[in-house]
């Protein structure tokens, strides 16, 4: 009797450190039209560089969605690039050089020198109930 009343009572006092293992993220974007959709990709480190996404997600721009939230993430360092796809062909569309003709954007806001941002200052850190917005240009 005595080794389940420990066991329920290490357990009581686990289940708030348990909680906090995983967290939650909720991305707010800012765009500058009211048309297409928001193609956003999460990333840990290991992706950012061409890697897949942790997660990803597609809002309806034209239906007003501008939050994406991601559940149950392992705390730890993150990093977004999204794009506006103005036209909804999915993808982010370029000029015959290459150069994005869609508006696009980092996580931070972080801009990129002669391309996309850097993980070094793309990347945020994920703990507990974390916010975040975005200005896409």
């Amino acid at each position: 009797m005595i080794r389940i009343t420990a066991l329920i009572a290490a357990l009581a006092f686990a289940a708030p450190a348990l909680a906090q293992l995983t967290s939650d993220l909720t991305v707010t974007f800012e765009t500058g039209a009211d048309t297409g959709a928001l193609m956003v990709a999460l990333y840990d480190a290991a992706g950012y560089n061409g890697g897949q996404p942790v997660r990803a997600v597609r809002l309806d721009v034209a239906a007003g969605q501008r939050t994406a939230s991601f559940a149950g993430l392992q705390a730890g360092e993150y990093g977004i690039r999204a794009f506006h796809d103005l036209n909804g062909d999915g993808e982010m569309n370029r000029n015959p050089f290459g150069m994005p003709t869609e508006p696009y954007a980092f996580s931070n806001n972080a801009v990129g020198n002669m391309g996309p941002a850097g993980w070094d200052r793309a990347r945020f850190t994920v703990q507990g109930a974390t916010a975040q917005t975005i200005s896409i240009r």
